[in-house]
């Protein structure tokens, strides 16, 4: 085979079917660029590229050099996978002028993984959405009470409460902590003792009450028959009133 002619002949050929888009960059041995992009007519999604194709010195009987360039919209993952597809294609047609083939395949690929993407990225959006609105429905209904639930909820409950209870005690026992009660300050203070015993031997004997050892002042009362008192000096006197 003359590897020469192949690849000179191949060269015409492409040039002639991607006039204006290939780009021949050396000639020795032949060096060139095709550009390829996704059949996509949204351009947030569209993906293009650069295929840089080298020839070998037995080429079409061994695979061309191939990298990948200038790419748009197509992340690492997607170039390597590109770049993979792409030298199985060419192992695929060992022994026979390839490039068009390479090319064809690639655009192709290219076309269906963005189709791909973009569908993920729908349906990702639309199930983000979903959840959203599951969420907001879900917040506005509440949590659905079942008896196991209500067990949880009932023992953590009382274990809070009696919780709060206890550090209230505490709190109630440090305010008074070092204070007597009423009892134990009588109990304690004796003075109070002694001067109930000794208002008792001032008032006479000590058996009787004190209202009873109380003396009365008789000349306070001796005048009671020189005033003159009248019946009639009563505003509520009445003396229709027998009584």
């Amino acid at each position: 085979m003359d590897y020469q002619e192949e690849q000179s002949n191949e060269i015409e050929a492409l040039d002639s079917i991607y006039y204006g888009d290939m780009e021949i960059l050396e000639k020795d041995p032949h060096v060139f660029t095709i550009p390829i992009q996704s059949e996509c007519v949204d351009d947030e999604h569209q993906m293009n590229c650069l295929l840089r194709f080298q020839y070998t010195p037995k080429y079409p009987e061994e695979i061309p050099i191939i990298e990948i360039e200038n790419c748009d919209n197509i992340d690492e993952d997607v170039e390597r996978e590109l770049k993979e597809y792409l030298l199985t294609q060419a192992n695929e047609n060992l022994g026979m002028v390839m490039i068009f083939t390479l090319v064809s395949s690639a655009q192709e690929w290219l076309s269906t993984k963005s189709d791909q993407l973009k569908k993920d990225k729908e349906e990702a959006e639309e199930k983000r959405i979903k959840a959203e609105e599951a969420a907001e429905q879900k917040r506005f209904e509440g949590t659905v009470v079942t008896l196991e639930t209500f067990i949880a909820w009932k023992a953590k409950f009382d274990k809070d409460m009696a919780h709060i209870i206890f550090e209230e005690k505490n709190k109630a026992k440090e305010k008074t902590a070092g204070k007597l009660t009423g009892r134990e300050m009588f109990m304690q203070d004796k003075s109070m003792n002694e001067s109930d015993l000794k208002f008792i031997e001032e008032s006479g004997d000590g058996g009787l009450d004190a209202t009873e050892s109380v003396e009365v002042n008789e000349t306070l009362f001796q005048d009671m028959n020189d005033l003159d008192l009248s019946d009639s000096d009563d505003p509520d006197y009445d003396p229709n009133d027998d009584d």
